[in-house]
């Protein structure tokens, strides 16, 4: 940790596995509402680590995602993610009026119809791994290829697109100031590959998703077409990247917690109750992720935030609050936890896709676990090589056997 003018600058570099940051931890300990400095942006900010401070600030209209519109915000990242027509920077009642319009043709029915053709092609991308031999990686075989081929398929996206898409996403998401061009360029891409796809599904809609958005009404009330690029594109980006990951990151914390694996493996209807633990318990992420901005000022567990200050708020440490959860660090599937965890967000931000990432958990987990009962790390769990350049904490290569 370094300081500025005695602000602590956040490091976010914390690559050892998936064990919480320390520096993070710290905070939530010592300072739960405390300044610091990001690694990029101008000016300081305010972190909020507490699960409670941190409901309030993600649905409190005080609070407002929309002020950081063309604003150089602190952030982790060398250049803002998001767009100015994005769902993620929109405030009430505009952000009501477009969750409305997702929410009708985003439906959970259209996600569960989406299951069989998920079924069939784990399975298939599964007998890719066993003809390939024992130790294979399975973040390549699994991870890195599901999430993505059912966001397209759900899309209707060509797949000859999905390698470029991916290469697009990561570059993104990259924290590096060395790959600020890079990144900016990915950005551009992707805008422009949305804006011609969702140009011809609104000429000539099919039944896929993005013409779904494209037709979704409600009374007068459509997405306008930078909304809906938008809209797909963050759907696409976020649909396949945290849920690729996701997945990752679970196979390699059963395989490091064997007492919870047996358990599982004992009990397989434990599966959806396991995902949300295990949701709760990873640090999926680097830092932090889009803040807000206090539009006045605003008392928040009796400290004072002034209206115009930027607020971030971390989920990962509101999933490790000791003051909500009975021994938070410690992975319990049958936990009775009085609050859900926060891995999807939470309050009027809470993730529009996490209906999609739970099924493609549950089917490429169950599947794994179903089909390997011997499967182990083919490495010692000291030598797996962790990713140190993107936002997102995960396995470059996850080597098991069977």
């Amino acid at each position: 940790m370094t300081t500025t003018d005695e602000v602590p600058t956040c490091p976010f570099r914390h690559n050892e596995a998936l064990e919480p940051d320390p520096f993070m931890t710290r905070m939530r300990t010592e300072a739960p509402i405390a300044r610091v400095r990001m690694p990029y942006g101008e000016g300081n900010c305010w972190l909020v680590t507490r699960y409670t401070d941190v409901q309030t600030v993600t649905s409190d209209r005080r609070f407002s995602r929309a002020a950081l519109v063309d604003a150089d915000f602190p952030r982790i990242t060398p250049a803002p993610i998001t767009q100015p027509e994005a769902i993620n920077l929109m405030d009430a009642p505009e952000l009501n009026r477009v969750r409305k319009l997702v929410i009708g043709a985003f439906t959970t029915p259209q996600v569960e119809a989406l299951r069989p053709w998920t079924q069939r092609t784990a399975d298939t991308l599964l007998d890719t791994m066993v003809q390939s031999g024992a130790p294979a990686d399975v973040a390549a075989h699994l991870a890195n290829e599901l999430p993505l081929m059912t966001i397209c398929q759900l899309m209707d996206l060509p797949e000859q697109d999905r390698p470029q898409l991916r290469q697009w996403a990561m570059a993104m998401m990259s924290m590096s100031a060395a790959d600020r061009k890079s990144a900016a360029e990915a950005k551009v891409n992707l805008r422009a590959y949305f804006d011609e796809i969702t140009l011809a599904r609104r000429r000539e809609p099919g039944s896929d998703l993005i013409s779904s958005l494209a037709k979704a009404r409600v009374g007068e009330e459509m997405l306008d077409e930078g909304e809906l690029a938008v809209l797909a594109m963050l759907l696409v980006v976020t649909g396949h990247d945290t849920t690729t990951y996701d997945i990752s990151n679970i196979i390699y914390t059963l395989l490091t917690h064997p007492a919870q694996l047996g358990q599982l493996r004992a009990r397989p209807e434990l599966l959806p109750q396991a995902l949300e633990e295990l949701l709760r318990f990873i640090p999926f992420r680097q830092g932090v992720g889009i803040p807000r901005v206090a539009v006045e000022d605003v008392k928040l567990s009796g400290v004072l935030i002034k209206a115009g200050d930027t607020v971030h708020v971390s989920y990962l440490t509101a999933n490790r609050d000791e003051l909500i959860y009975e021994h938070p660090d410690e992975l319990d599937f049958e936990r009775k936890a009085p609050l859900g965890h926060m891995a999807f967000g939470y309050g009027t931000h809470h993730c529009l896709g996490s209906h999609l990432a739970r099924m493609v958990l549950q089917v490429s987990i169950g599947t794994l676990l179903n089909r390997f009962p011997t499967l182990r790390l083919a490495v010692p769990a000291e030598d797996v090589r962790w990713n140190t350049v993107s936002i997102w904490r995960y396995p470059l290569t996850l080597p098991v056997t069977w």
